[in-house]
């Protein structure tokens, strides 16, 4: 019955977000939208693997930037339709996912290992293609700008919003699944107790296999449309650490976990940007010297992030209408 609940709070959400165009006419509140639903996808990938799986990485950037330079590549040095490299991004970060998976899990890596295992293939990635000519190497790729919907480039603000909408919507109906199916049943209890889950028999090198290749998939689907969006790219943007910190901390600060966890971090993170930015400018770093603060302030004091002070606040309000 919540599973039904969550589903259909999920579609008056994304019905609602989905109208927002129609009703906002600044390309300013328009682009602020565009970037919390990005920052919501990048980090409802995370919680896949991190929130229901229980699997921390610290290297999402390598699913994401792979992604991103498929596509990159594909219509710059080859001439390949941006839809074509769309799906083959997708995929490709999919394959790399189950690649850093393979490495890690058949070796039962867990924990702080795989979060460093995924770091270096992070790191590994951006040096390659700091080096790679295809990739433009150090000076990075620029993609001609060519408006059309066959070239996944829109002339108005509204049509990347729809773009990153319905990337986004995908990412939560795939994790409202993952909440509701004997895959995601296994993939949790693998994360509450592996070594009971493989006595239960459950397959857990299979079952986390799947989930970091799901969660690859939608981060290389983040990438993608961070291309398209801002037509550049170079090796520390694309594998830089500032977006798998970007991806981890949207959902721990939001609810780990949670069908909509991501969505609160993704908005409160932005707000918070943004107030930060009209305090002490551009600064360089002061984003990550925040994110590093207050990631800090939610492990210590808000485990369940967002989502869970919601839930604790619920509560006590019934509680207290019940006395």
């Amino acid at each position: 019955m919540s599973g039904m609940r969550n589903l259909a709070a999920l579609v008056v959400v994304f019905a609602g977000l989905g109208a927002a165009p129609y009703f906002i006419g600044s390309d300013v509140w328009l682009n602020s939208l565009i970037m919390v639903l990005y920052a919501a996808l990048l980090g409802q990938a995370w919680n896949i693997l991190g929130g229901y799986g229980g699997q921390f990485s610290f290297g999402h950037a390598a699913f994401f930037g792979t992604g991103a330079y498929t596509v990159a590549v594909l219509q710059v040095q080859l001439g390949v339709n941006p839809w074509i490299g769309l799906v083959a991004g997708t995929i490709l970060a999919g394959l790399v996912a189950a690649f850093v998976g393979a490495v890690s899990f058949r070796y039962g890596l867990r924990g702080s290992y795989f979060a460093l295992v995924t770091l270096a293939f992070a790191e590994v990635l951006r040096i390659l293609s700091n080096t790679v000519p295809f990739t433009g190497a150090g000076v990075g790729i620029l993609i001609p700008l060519d408006p059309g919907v066959a070239s996944l480039q829109f002339t108005e603000k509204s049509g990347y919003y729809w773009m990153i909408w319905a990337m986004t919507l995908a990412a939560f109906l795939a994790t409202w699944w993952l909440g509701n199916s004997r895959f995601g049943a296994r993939l949790m209890a693998v994360r509450d107790n592996e070594d009971a889950a493989r006595a239960l028999g459950v397959g857990a090198l299979r079952v986390k296999l799947g989930g970091i290749v799901l969660s690859g998939c939608f981060s290389g689907l983040a990438g993608v449309f961070y291309a398209q969006y801002f037509l550049y790219l170079d090796p520390s943007i694309a594998y830089g650490p500032a977006i798998s910190v970007e991806s981890l901390l949207v959902p721990i600060v939001g609810g780990l976990g949670t069908l909509f966890g991501p969505l609160l971090g993704a908005v409160f993170l932005h707000a918070l940007s943004e107030i930060t930015r009209d305090f002490v400018g551009d600064a360089p770093g002061i984003s990550l010297v925040i994110y590093g603060a207050l990631l800090v302030f939610i492990v210590m004091f808000l485990p369940r992030g967002l989502a869970g002070l919601g839930r604790v606040s619920v509560r006590k309000l019934l509680r207290a209408r019940a006395a």
